[in-house]
């Protein structure tokens, strides 16, 4: 590390209109251009694509999650009792939705949000423009969410889980406003 402390200007980068972030937001919509805006470490703020689901009810606030598409694959399952291997690789043969809650959470609901929500995924049909809760979460702290949320499902298998090795491949992760 350098020690060496930098401004980052807060501007849309299509419109250069400022952005009134608050501590520990990372993502934004533009109110003037409506281009969507990633705060990142190394470049500023670049240009983010964000979704907004159709279902949100008119004048109502949507929740921004991280989704991605990811494949997940056991590499060892051990149990103090049973054997729910069989289980594990039907429910994980297809590739699946993660939903990682990016607004502010405990970190026990945005794992049992993302459980519930990669067993009954929403529909991810475009719709309009809405507010949404601020984003807080990075889209890099996704894969160590959905690490966990794989955990929390395996572990609620009928078997008395005591290790589980797998490897999840995920798609890089996209904002949707549901």
């Amino acid at each position: 590390m350098s020690g060496e402390i930098r401004l980052i200007a807060l501007e849309c980068p299509r419109c250069s209109t400022p952005v009134p972030a608050q501590p520990d937001e990372v993502a934004w919509v533009c109110a003037q251009c409506g281009q969507g805006m990633l705060l990142s470490e190394e470049t500023g703020v670049e240009p983010l694509e964000v979704f907004f689901s159709a279902g949100i009810a008119q004048n109502a606030k949507g929740s921004p999650f991280w989704v991605a598409r990811g494949a997940v694959q056991s590499l060892g399952r051990q149990t103090y009792r049973g054997d729910s291997s069989r289980e594990m690789a039907e429910f994980w043969a297809v590739p699946r939705l993660f939903y990682v809650p990016a607004y502010r959470l405990p970190v026990e609901e945005v794992v049992q949000a993302g459980v519930r929500l990669l067993r009954q995924p929403v529909r991810m049909e475009p719709g309009g423009r809405a507010a949404f809760h601020p984003v807080v979460m990075p889209p890099g702290d996704v894969r160590a969410i959905a690490e966990f949320i794989v955990m929390s499902i395996e572990a609620e298998r009928k078997d008395a889980l005591k290790e589980l090795k797998f490897e999840i491949k995920l798609d890089p992760p996209q904002l949707w406003v549901l």
